[in-house]
Parts: structure tokens; C-alpha cells; sequence
């Protein structure tokens, strides 16, 4: 089954969608699942473990917040961040865990003495399916387990609960039958080739299995929303991202600079422009404010920037025969997320599985893929400037300094949008298939994360994460 592209691009908050959208709902999940089963006055406490790299990274990942939210029943895409905010305050001071208080229809919530020194961290301790594992249970006051289970964040904020054994924890359950199904790139170039339909089109056409047109046309005008905003919203900062690394907000100077020399986004300044809305959406990113997961928090800044060079530097534009921007951002959304399925259906799009290279490497190949369907180029080139992309990042390592989604997340996010644009101007320069084609690269990426040491996927125990070193000072 062929992934939504409003499961791959999904509205929530950083700093990570594997460590901080997937944790927090899969505690507001199960405590969800306790009220329905009428259960919660019975609850008295209630304990989690975290596993692998959820809890070696945790802390920069907001993993541990984003866990006592979702107890108290906040969720992603709803929560704002001066809730959370609110919230870490008020549990750091001491106050009891709200649980279940956020849920709808929940008067009086169960007050309990829960706070993040309660978490069991397990970070050496790897669950069978995923490296970031959890485990939930619920106890009545005799001590007696009220409900339990085990979940797994997979990336891009996908939550899989209890896989039975010998199944695929990542099987896709959506039950919806859509016109054109496909799993790899070569099924979705036949597909395209025998309808006659571009990627953007046949893209379409599944969705509207899902929902009626208005309706995906609606939802892409959003998600394209939330990553304008989240773009503006950092530029109205000042000082340094959270964390203890001083790192500076270097996103509103350059925007100064930039709005001084070009006020009409010249031609010769995309790299600059493209660089910047890169870097500001992933500042936004590491300060917890509200982001698209694209296809991951980690790699929130590429789609977006790629779609700011769509909207302002193409023909599709900016010609004579220029489009209005909604059937622009459609288009390239929608291209970007067919590519996205094939990747997380052959492969995987979490750092702590695969390493960068299933991130920022994925979301440049979807970037690409997307700008080169605005660009109006066909269903091969399309193909041609994914694969592209993705081949040079390969062997991406997962390294983050201090367990934070700040170096080398944010300057990586920039560098990857630039390659992703310059992919697909490479592919429209091009007729036919290349050397290598994108369902090559993909399950390449695949057999080099499995091959990849644990100290590159995201558990801060390798790489730049040691070499830099860690001094925590306050900005």
C-alpha cells in the first residue's frame, strides 16, 4: 500500500520526529486506548522505559518531555509550543502529571507523581524491531498492571504498537485500495508510462482514494502554510537555540543582509535564499515550534527551501505562462511524496535506523524529485533527479553534537536543499534512464545503514557528536 503524503508531510513540533512527534504519540495513544476502555479512575501509576537511541538521545531530542505529554494526553500536530513550554515548566517545578487531561471529554484528570526522573532509560538495550523502543504500563493501586505495550517511533513520527512475532512491524495497515499502487520506483515509471499520468498526477489519484480532491488540495495548501510560517516565525527570534550549546540564530542576520542586497529574489542570489529558509526552518525545528515533518523533524528544512526556489525561480513561477502558487506547491508536494513512499517502503527514513542518509538523504531526493515536477519535467526525469539526489548522500552518518538537533542538523538541512535543486536541474539536462537507478541507490542506502555502525545512528556516540566534544555554556 502507497504511504499518504499526509502521513509522510505531518504537522507537529521539534526538535525530532522520531524522538520527540513519535514518543508523544504513542504515550497519548495508549493512555487514549485506557479512557476508551473506561479504566482510567483506576489507574494509580504508571512507569515507561525508553530503549535504544530514544534514550541515548533523549535529552537533547526532547524525548523525555514529549513522553510526559503525551501521558497527559497532548498531541503533535495540536499542541502548542508555549504549552509545552508551560507544561516542562510546571513538571520540572514538581507539580503532579496531568494524566489524561489534555484528552477531549476528560473532566477530571488523574493526578500523578511522574516526572521525567521516573523514565527508565535503557540505552544499550535494543527491542527487536526498531532502535527506538518504549514500553508502557499502567498499574491500579494494588500495583497490578492495568494495560502495557511496547511501541516503536519509526521515523517521520510513524508509531508501531506490538508487532506480533514474524510480522513487518512497518506492513502498512491502511486498508484503502488506491488506483495506482506501486512499491518501488520502477513499478511507479510503469505505472506513469502505461496511463500516460506524471508523478504529480498519479500521486494525485491515490490520494483521492483517500478523500476528495478539494479536500487534498486543501491539505497541501496547509502543509504548505505551516512551513511558510514556521519559516517567518524564527526569523522573528533573537539569541540562541535551547540546549546548552550556544548555538546562535543565524537565520534573522542573514535575512537582513539578504532583504539589503536583493528585494527581488534575483536570480543570482537562489543559493543565499534557498540556504537561509533552509537554515531558519531548522532553527524553528530545534526550539521546539511547530514544524512540517518532511519526511522527518531532523530534515524539516529541505522541502521547504526547495519549495521557496518552485515558488520563486522557476518558469512555473515566474514565466510568462506562470501558475498560480497552490497548483505550484501541489505539484511539487505531491511528487515529493510519491518518491517519499517508495523510500520508506523499500528502505527507512529514520536516523536511528539508517543513519542521516535516511533523512537528510531522503528528503533531498523527495526535494529534487518535487522541483523537478514543477519544472515540468516527465516521469523518468523525475525519477532521474530523486536518484540523484540520494546518491550523494549515501553514508550520511547520524552524529549529533550533544544529543541536540542543532550541529550538524541545521547546516546539513542547507547543503542537502542546494544539492537537491542542482539534482534536478542536472536531470532535466537529461533524456532516459541513468546509470543508476533510484530503486539501486534506495535499497544501497538500505544495506549501508544496516551495515552502519550503531555509533553513527543517532545515539551521539560517534562521529562529530565525540570528536567536537560537548561544552555547555548559557547564551
Amino acid at each position: 500500500m502507497v504511504v499518504s503524503v499526509f502521513d509522510l508531510f505531518s504537522i507537529g513540533v521539534g526538535p525530532s520526529s522520531s524522538h520527540t512527534v513519535g514518543p508523544m504519540r504513542a504515550a497519548a495513544d495508549f493512555v487514549a486506548d485506557l479512557v476508551a476502555d473506561g479504566q482510567l479512575e483506576s489507574v494509580s501509576s504508571v512507569g515507561v522505559d525508553l530503549y535504544g537511541s530514544l534514550s541515548s538521545t533523549g535529552k537533547g531530542h526532547g524525548t523525555f518531555t514529549a513522553v510526559l505529554l503525551g501521558l497527559e494526553g497532548h498531541r503533535p500536530e495540536q499542541v502548542a509550543p508555549e504549552t509545552i513550554d508551560q507544561r516542562r515548566e510546571a513538571l520540572e517545578s514538581g507539580q503532579p502529571l496531568q494524566f489524561a487531561g489534555a484528552l477531549d471529554g476528560v473532566v477530571a484528570p488523574v493526578e500523578l507523581d511522574f516526572h521525567e526522573r521516573d523514565i527508565v532509560q535503557r540505552p544499550l538495550t535494543l527491542l527487536p524491531y526498531h532502535p527506538n523502543g518504549m514500553w508502557f504500563r499502567a498499574f491500579d493501586a494494588d500495583g497490578q498492571v492495568l494495560a502495557e505495550r511496547t511501541a516503536y517511533s519509526c521515523g517521520g513520527g510513524f508509531v508501531v504498537v506490538d508487532p506480533p512475532e514474524g510480522t513487518d512491524p512497518m506492513a502498512d495497515d491502511d486498508d484503502v485500495q488506491v488506483p495506482y499502487p506501486y512499491r518501488t520506483a520502477d513499478e511507479l515509471m510503469a505505472l506513469c508510462d502505461e496511463h500516460g499520468l506524471s508523478v504529480a498526477e498519479l500521486a494525485l489519484a491515490n490520494e483521492c482514494a483517500r478523500r476528495p480532491e478539494a479536500e487534498v488540495r486543501a491539505g497541501l495548501a496547509k502543509i504548505a502554510d505551516v512551513m511558510e510560517e514556521s519559516k517567518n516565525s524564527n526569523l522573528r527570534r533573537t539569541g540562541c537555540l535551547p540546549g546548552g550549546l550556544a548555538v546562535r540564530r543565524r537565520a534573522p542576520d542573514w535575512y537582513a543582509r539578504l532583504k539589503a542586497i536583493d528585494s527581488t529574489f534575483d536570480s543570482q542570489y537562489w543559493v543565499e535564499w534557498v540556504n537561509l529558509v533552509a537554515l531558519t526552518v531548522n532553527e524553528e525545528n530545534a526550539s521546539g515550534g511547530r514544524i512540517v515533518t518532511a519526511p522527518t523533524n531532523g530534515a524539516a528544512g529541505i522541502v521547504p527551501a526547495v519549495m521557496f526556489y518552485a515558488t520563486h525561480y522557476t518558469p512555473a513561477a515566474r514565466g510568462h505562462d506562470a501558475r498560480p502558487r497552490e497548483e505550484i506547491v501541489a505539484d511539487y508536494l505531491l511528487a515529493a511524496g510519491a518518491v517519499g513512499a517508495l523510500i520508506k517502503e523499500q528502505a527507512s527514513i529514520s536516523g536511528a535506523e539508517v543513519g542521516c542518509q535516511g533523512e537528510v538523504g531522503s528528503a533531498s531526493s523527495m526535494a529534487a524529485a518535487g522541483l523537478a515536477q514543477v519544472m515540468g519535467g516527465s516521469a523518468q526525469q523525475v525519477e532521474n533527479a530523486a536518484e540523484i539526489a540520494m546518491e550523494h548522500h549515501l553514508g550520511l552518518t547520524c552524529d549529533p553534537v550533544g544529543g541536540l538537533v542543532q550541529v550538524p542538523c541545521i547546516e546539513r538541512n542547507a547543503i542537502a536543499a542546494v544539492t537537491a535543486v542542482n539534482a534536478a536541474r542536472m536531470a532535466l539536462f537529461e533524456d532516459g534512464p541513468t546509470h543508476v537507478s533510484l530503486d539501486k541507490v534506495v535499497q544501497t542506502m538500505r544495506d549501508t545503514g544496516a551495515d552502519m555502525s550503531e555509533n553513527y545512528k543517532e545515539t551521539a556516540r560517534g562521529g562529530l557528536a565525540v570528536s567536537v566534544g560537548v561544552n555547555v555554556v548559557e547564551c
